[in-house]
């Protein structure tokens, strides 16, 4: 679309490299999306403050930008789905490799189920992680907790999120309420104890690329979590073969009895990720998963 020299004298100096072409093609959360080729004729995508606004850029930008390094690193040291390369990362921008778009095949879908299960067995340290998180534009809290899982998930993702959201106007009292009684009762519908996982954390059909017959996973919100919440989020807006994705999966690592009736559980928080950021239109699904979490 249009070439940025300030963002690509940027990329040169993080990079060391010299930026022959920077084309921008979008815009999402405050800073750009380009396409970019360094010398040598390597292809790279960056998200990078634009130039002229670097030193008005959102606080959350650069803490995103180390986030998302911080993740892709981790989970690329499991070897087992693969990720892009960090090329480069600083406070106005975060380089990676290109990855070259293909098709979502049965045979790659099944693939990935079972690089997923390896990647999720890899496990962590505790769940969190040792960086500050982010989802999109909103901090996450990665505080480690070497406990169990339920109250983890419900100190750290639901109950900030449902605050915030109950604050913007985007949901009523009654909604909270609805999802405080999930809280209430989490110990007893998290299911069976389980062990930190090495997870992606934002897992939606989107964050993943379908290239060379594999399954990559981009923009990461990675942390030692619970491995069922990667397998909602697939679901959660329609991953394509999800039902040959999930063969690869229990074909490799089993999933607990009764994971399926844990879904909406798993969907409450980035259902109310959503409601954060879109506002009210996401009202009516968090009732229904907070409802269905608390029906299983």
């Amino acid at each position: 679309m249009s070439r940025s020299g300030g963002v690509a004298d940027q990329i040169a100096q993080l990079t060391g490299l010299a930026v022959r072409e920077a084309r921008v093609v979008g815009v999402q959360h405050g800073y750009q999306h380009l396409m970019i080729t360094l010398s040598g004729g390597r292809r790279a995508f960056a998200k990078a403050i634009p130039a002229p606004d670097h030193a008005a850029a959102p606080d959350h930008v650069a803490g995103a930008f180390a986030a998302e390094a911080n993740s892709l690193r981790w989970l690329g040291e499991a070897a087992a789905v693969p990720v892009p390369d960090v090329l480069a990362v600083g406070p106005e921008a975060l380089v990676i490799s290109m990855i070259s778009p293909g098709r979502a095949t049965p045979e790659a879908a099944f693939q990935f189920g079972t690089e997923l299960a390896r990647l999720h067995a890899a496990g962590a340290a505790s769940f969190g992680a040792p960086w500050p998180g982010f989802i999109a534009s909103l901090p996450l809290d990665n505080t480690q907790d070497t406990g169990g899982w339920p109250q983890w998930y419900a100190d750290r993702r639901l109950l900030p999120f449902l605050s915030r959201a109950v604050d913007a106007g985007a949901l009523r009292p009654e909604d909270a309420r609805l999802v405080e009684a999930v809280i209430d009762r989490i110990g007893s519908l998290a299911g069976p104890a389980e062990p930190p996982s090495r997870i992606h954390g934002d897992c939606w059909a989107g964050n993943v690329l379908w290239s060379g017959g594999r399954g990559w996973l981009i923009d990461p919100a990675a942390h030692g979590g619970h491995r069922e919440t990667d397998l909602a989020m697939l679901a959660l807006f329609g991953a394509p073969s999800l039902d040959r994705i999930l063969a690869g999966y229990n074909d490799t690592v089993p999933l607990a009895a009764g994971w399926r009736s844990r879904i909406p559980l798993h969907q409450l928080h980035p259902l109310l990720v959503h409601a954060c950021l879109f506002g009210a239109s996401y009202r009516d699904e968090v009732q229904s998963a907070a409802r269905a979490a608390l029906a299983a």
